[in-house]
């Protein structure tokens, strides 16, 4: 795993949080794919939850000089996927995350426990 991945993940997850995000999870997908080391899964209340989580996202980490690869499902927002390379934010309405259900596509993933992830 590598650590820069693992603390960005983790920054992911507390802007996620700090904007009222829901079912925040985290897995690691890098034995599985080459696509990514994480997977940054969250569900919003509304379409528009869904959008202003995914902006919120992209301004904090564009603050710090982290700049997003590429972003699809902005316009219709029901699913918004963020590359960031070793990492990719999904963030779902609660209808499209129970009906694409990644974490059990992804079953095989190690699922980063976040009990002991203090988000202040």
């Amino acid at each position: 795993m590598d650590k820069d991945s693992a603390e960005l993940t983790l920054k992911i997850l507390k802007i996620l949080d700090d904007k009222k995000a829901l079912e925040l999870k985290a897995l690691y997908v890098g034995e599985l794919t080459t696509v990514a080391d994480y997977f940054v899964i969250a569900s919003g209340t509304s379409t528009t939850h869904v959008k202003s989580l995914c902006d919120e996202v992209l301004e904090r980490l564009e603050e710090e000089g982290v700049t997003v690869n590429h972003i699809e499902g902005y316009n219709s927002a029901t699913w918004i996927l963020m590359d960031y390379g070793s990492i990719v934010v999904h963030i779902f309405t609660k209808d499209e995350r129970n009906f694409y259900s990644l974490e059990r596509l992804w079953g095989d993933a190690k699922e980063i426990a976040l009990d002991n992830v203090i988000f202040d």
